[in-house]
């Protein structure tokens, strides 16, 4: 991996495919490490950028539709074979769906993102992930609450969170207070298609699929029983399943 205050990259810029990974909202690029990996052993370049407010970028705008815009010059002298968001991520992927070159064929992929969040949810969202800096966790005790995930991303998820700032995350949910994004599913461009993966309700409450419409072409949506928020970690072929192989490997 190589890594800068703005972006990391893992695998060859040769590479045949190219992948851009974009994190979630307490996060930032270097947690796609192990993730990464695996896409650069399929075959791909991959880069992720850190959003507006992470790791050391400073903004004073941080509508959902600014950290998109934000992200615009990433495809100004390359595309993307795939885009894959996790969490916030993933909602600033779907609206990223306007800058999108307009005939190369892209998968995106939205790993468990918010998608709506009620009024009466919205302070109580807000305050369950403003605990995650009044009471950080250590390595061991991610590690112990969750062991399908292994050290090296309990470090770097750690890191993440030691990078972000208490007042970044404040201005994310001041600046978007009516938090509903479903309806961007309607301008679905005719060369992407859109795959959500939703974790289990057991676990996790981010996303639901009753905020995902059923009758839109080129969307699919798919629960996963068993699998938490962090699904790129716990069960990172759920992603690759979605991952659309070229002929030679299929």
């Amino acid at each position: 991996m190589s890594m800068s205050m703005s972006a990391s990259q893992w695998g060859s810029p040769l590479a045949p495919r190219r992948a851009l990974l974009i994190h979630g909202l307490t996060s930032s690029s270097h947690t796609w490490e192990t993730f990464a990996q695996l896409l650069v052993a399929v075959g791909f370049f991959v880069v992720a950028p850190n959003l507006l407010g992470h790791a050391g970028r400073r903004g004073s705008d941080y509508r959902l539709s600014t950290l998109a815009e934000d992200l615009q010059p990433y495809f100004v002298k390359d595309t993307y074979d795939v885009i894959i968001g996790h969490s916030l991520g993933g909602t600033v992927a779907l609206s990223l769906l306007p800058f999108l070159p307009k005939e190369k064929e892209t998968t995106v992929i939205l790993v468990d993102p918010p998608l709506e969040v009620p009024v009466e949810r919205f302070e109580i969202d807000k305050n369950r992930i403003l605990k995650e800096f009044t009471n950080a966790k250590t390595v061991e005790q991610r590690m112990a609450e969750n062991p399908a995930l292994s050290r090296v991303d309990c470090v770097l998820r750690t890191l993440a969170v030691s990078m972000c700032d208490r007042t970044v995350v404040e201005s994310i949910f001041a600046h978007n207070t009516l938090w509903s994004f479903s309806g961007l599913f309607k301008s679905i461009p005719h060369n992407v298609k859109i795959t959500v993966l939703v974790a289990d309700p057991k676990l996790s409450f981010v996303c639901h699929l009753d905020h995902i419409p059923h009758d839109i072409e080129r969307l699919d949506a798919r629960g996963l029983t068993g699998v938490g928020h962090q699904i790129q970690v716990e069960c990172p072929g759920a992603i690759l399943d979605v991952i659309p192989l070229p002929r030679a490997e299929v």
